[in-house]
C-alpha cells in the first residue's frame, strides 16, 4: 500500500494506492463518513494483478474538503475529477454502501469515465429513505460486522467530524438513485451480504434488475461491508470484470 495526492476537483486529493502500475484499473469508492482504510482487505487480495486505488472524497480520510458536506453529485463531481487527472477513466469501479449512488450519479454526467461497475451494498432502500430507519439499521448491522471495522471507522468518523457525516446521510437520503440506475450502460454486478440489515435483498435485487445490464451476486452469511467483512467473493467478483 502507498500513498498517493493529486490536485483535482479543487483539493489535494489522497488516494490509496496498491498493485502493478501497469495493471488493469480497479478504483473503490468508500461510504459514508468512511475512507480509502476499510477497502485494504479486498485491495490486498486484487493488488496481485491489479492496479487498484481508493481515493478519499473530499472531507474525508486524507483529503481536505470545503466547510459544507457535498451532496451526490458534488461527490461524483469531485471523483470524476480525480478520474481525469489520475487517467483512471474506464477502471472498474468498486462501490460501497453510499460509493454506490456516487457512481450511479457519475453515469449521468460523465458516463464515458465509466468501467464495468460493481455495486456492494447499495444504498439508499428507497421505501427506508429516513434518518431514523437508516440509522436504526446502521446499528443492527454493527454486531453484524468484524469488531475490527468499528475501530477503523470509529478513527474515520471522528476524522471526518459527524456533522459531516450526519449532513452527508441528509444529501444521500434525497438522492433518487433509482431513477438514475439505467444511466449505467456497461456491465454491472450488485453483491449483496445475505446478513445485510441496511440493504434488504429486496432492494438489491431491483437496483440490479433496474441497471441495463446487471445482475445480482449474494454472498452468504456476510453483512454490509463485505469489502471488509468478506472480501474474497467480492474480489472474485471485481476479477470476472478485468479485462483478460
Amino acid at each position: 500500500m502507498r500513498s498517493e495526492y493529486t490536485w483535482a476537483c479543487g483539493t489535494r486529493v489522497h488516494a490509496e494506492v496498491a498493485g502493478p502500475p501497469d495493471g488493469p484499473g480497479v478504483v473503490c469508492v468508500h461510504g459514508l463518513g468512511c475512507s480509502h482504510r476499510y477497502f485494504r482487505p479486498l485491495m490486498r487480495r486484487l493488488a496481485t494483478t491489479a492496479r487498484v486505488s481508493a481515493p478519499d472524497l473530499p472531507g474525508f480520510g486524507g483529503t481536505p474538503g470545503p466547510g459544507s458536506a457535498l451532496d451526490v453529485r458534488g461527490m461524483s463531481l469531485a471523483l470524476a475529477g480525480w478520474l481525469r487527472a489520475t487517467g483512471r477513466g474506464g477502471s472498474v469501479l468498486v462501490g460501497n454502501s453510499a460509493g454506490c449512488q456516487v457512481i450511479v450519479d457519475l453515469a449521468v454526467h460523465a458516463p464515458g469515465l465509466l468501467g464495468p461497475v460493481v455495486l456492494n451494498g447499495p444504498t439508499i432502500d428507497r421505501c427506508a429513505r429516513t434518518m431514523p430507519r437508516q440509522l436504526g439499521r446502521l446499528l443492527a448491522d454493527a454486531p453484524r460486522e468484524r469488531p475490527t471495522l468499528w475501530a477503523v471507522l470509529a478513527w474515520d468518523y471522528l476524522r471526518g467530524g459527524p456533522l459531516r457525516a450526519l449532513a452527508t446521510l441528509r444529501h444521500l437520503l434525497a438522492d433518487p438513485v433509482e431513477d438514475k440506475l439505467g444511466q449505467v450502460r456497461g456491465p454491472a454486478v450488485v453483491v449483496w451480504g445475505a446478513r445485510d440489515p441496511i440493504v434488504p435483498r429486496r432492494w438489491a435485487r431491483e437496483v440490479a434488475e433496474g441497471l441495463p445490464h446487471g445482475a445480482l451476486v449474494e454472498v452468504p452469511g456476510a453483512p454490509h461491508a463485505v469489502n471488509f467483512t468478506d472480501p474474497d467473493p467480492l474480489a472474485r467478483v471485481v476479477r470476472t470484470l478485468l479485462p483478460s
